[in-house]
């Protein structure tokens, strides 16, 4: 029997490892978790449209990781269907098609597959606004039509995920081939490459003069190299919190890299590469709290989402500027927006992918650019893959990409044997 790693619903489990995996990580991986590695069925296709997938391999995402230590927002809750098989960075192999499926697509093809589930996945036709507009990761319909709820392939009971031997499921329109020349272990970034590419894309029609990158695991550098990969010009400044981190952040393109850290030290160093000397008039210290900022970055991209992170980023922007939030928040905390509303800033969150123009002008889906730019240039991407585990390993492999500063770890993976 075929094994895969299951989240369970539990309230009760989701409130102990909710409280005891911020001090022992390892908890969220234990008996009393709300995880299972566990003996699972096929998936059926749901409809003719559908194919079957053997994954081959897939990677943990933050996102997966949050989700294993219940410290995610209960938001998405009732835009999911559990029991369900972790994984959405999956490449694989096609196994069976349905009957109407495209030609093109054939058994024995290598693909990566585009996790939203959305209305053209669904059977629901005519789409909703927002996938009409190409922006169906934001899907109106994640409730309803022919699969259960779920807002991704792995946080959807229908689908199975790519942390299974069993394999999943996926729509043909969620399938996209693999370069021939492109190998499993780079091109098991597409879908991060993807979430990274949506984030910086709108940079090109703000054309900001310096960037501010806060954090650099897997989707800061991926969005520092996808900023420089379409020629984005931007004098970047990134924080990181680990050596590896630092030096992965210069070869991808950060101008300079500050080490992470709290306080006023931060504020100073990052201000001092704007301002030189001069950054001194710009950073202010109140009674209490962190240092107010009068200036800043024409654009913060965060990509942590916790409480301090957010809070840093607001109050590095300039006034007028632009902050992304594109690091997964739980539910933030002490974060203020004095700073949003006195600088009049432009706050926005981004969201996994959808179809982008291009600068050129042309409009294509985010997860095909990002396989183009991984073919192009994988000797780029290839470090980034750090460490691959047989899926028996799962305790080890999640915990290595939790401590990633210990090992030394950008993205993890698993091998689907």
């Amino acid at each position: 029997m075929s094994k895969g790693i299951v989240f369970k619903k539990s309230v009760l489990r989701w409130l102990l490892v909710r409280l005891i995996s911020p001090r022992f990580p390892s908890f969220s991986c234990g008996s009393l978790s709300c995880i299972d590695f566990t003996e699972v069925q096929q998936p059926i296709l749901p409809t003719p449209e559908w194919v079957r997938i053997k994954p081959v391999l897939s990677g943990i995402c933050g996102s997966d990781t949050a989700t294993i230590m219940c410290k995610g927002s209960p938001y998405f809750s009732p835009l999911t269907s559990t029991p369900f098989i972790l994984g959405h960075e999956v490449v694989g192999v096609v196994k069976e098609c349905g009957n109407n499926v495209p030609s093109y697509i054939k058994p024995g093809m290598r693909v990566v597959v585009e996790p939203a589930l959305s209305c053209v996945v669904r059977g629901i036709n005519p789409p909703c606004e927002l996938c009409s507009k190409g922006m169906y990761a934001n899907c109106l319909n994640v409730t309803t039509g022919s699969i259960k709820e779920g807002i991704q392939t792995g946080y959807c009971n229908s689908t199975g995920g790519g942390w299974s031997q069993a394999g999943l499921v996926a729509h043909y329109s969620q399938i996209h081939p693999v370069p021939d020349d492109l190998e499993d272990s780079v091109a098991v970034l597409a879908e991060p490459l993807a979430c990274a590419i949506h984030g910086v894309m709108p940079l090109f029609d703000i054309s900001p003069r310096n960037i501010l990158v806060i954090g650099c695991g897997t989707l800061g550098l991926l969005s520092i190299a996808a900023y420089r990969i379409f020629g984005g010009k931007a004098k970047i400044v990134a924080t990181a919190k680990y050596a590896h981190q630092i030096e992965f952040a210069k070869k991808l393109g950060a101008d300079n890299v500050v080490k992470a850290g709290s306080g006023e030290r931060l504020y100073q160093e990052v201000l001092n590469i704007l301002y030189g000397e001069n950054y001194k008039h710009h950073i202010h210290k109140p009674e209490i709290g962190k240092p107010t900022v009068l200036g800043g970055f024409d654009c913060v991209i965060d990509c942590v989402g916790n409480d301090s992170s957010i809070d840093d980023a607001l109050r590095l922007t300039i006034p007028t500027g632009h902050t992304i939030i594109l690091g997964m928040p739980s539910i933030p905390r002490g974060i203020d927006w004095t700073t949003i509303w006195y600088k009049s800033l432009n706050v926005r969150g981004s969201y996994a992918y959808g179809v982008e123009k291009l600068p050129d002008g042309t409009q294509k889906k985010t997860i095909q650019i990002a396989l183009e730019c991984l073919a192009k240039s994988p000797d780029i991407f290839r470090p980034l893959v750090s460490r691959i585990y047989p899926l028996a390993e799962y305790k080890k492999a999640i915990m290595d990409a939790i401590h990633a500063g210990k090992t030394k770890s950008v993205k993890i993976a698993f091998r689907i044997d």
